[in-house]
């Protein structure tokens, strides 16, 4: 069932990332996703870390809120760089984290990475350690929302 999964989401990631509708093409990507799923089968990498299937649902709800959340922290990121005062404040918190499992605490990681204005730097269980370009986007992280999200996304809240 894994397997199958993860052949059916290379293949729409293929799509999105493609948009090309020609048989052949069409085909190529089929095939395509099909041979990295028997590869990752073979190489036993095709399990519930690998392709998490109980979280494929959950990311309808997710992604567009953290997609989101990028585009705010890179229009405020833009608006710190083109300011001739430049207001920065680094910061380095602590944000505590209620994941429960490796999947969830890396998906919390990479989502405070991916939004601009933010870094993981370290990353333990409870905490990560992140730096921040300013206090607003400290306090923001520290308030939390992103962390309720992921553990909902996560499904064990």
């Amino acid at each position: 069932m894994r397997a199958l999964s993860l052949v059916v989401m290379l293949f729409a990631f293929w799509l999105l990332l493609s948009g090309y509708f020609v048989p052949f093409l069409l085909t190529m990507g089929a095939v395509s996703a099909v041979a990295v799923a028997l590869l990752g089968r073979r190489m036993d990498v095709v399990d519930h870390e690998g392709h998490p299937i109980r979280f494929s649902w959950r990311l309808i709800f997710y992604w567009p809120w953290l997609f989101k959340e990028i585009a705010k922290s890179a229009w405020d990121v833009a608006r710190i760089i083109l300011s001739p005062r430049l207001p920065i404040s680094p910061t380095l918190l602590r944000a505590k984290t209620s994941q429960k499992t490796t999947v969830g605490l890396v998906t919390y990681a990479n989502s405070i990475t991916l939004t601009p204005g933010t870094i993981s730097v370290d990353v333990k269980k409870g905490e990560i350690l992140v730096h921040a370009l300013t206090r607003d986007a400290a306090a923001g992280l520290l308030e939390g929302e992103m962390d309720r999200r992921v553990t909902r996304f996560e499904g064990l809240h």
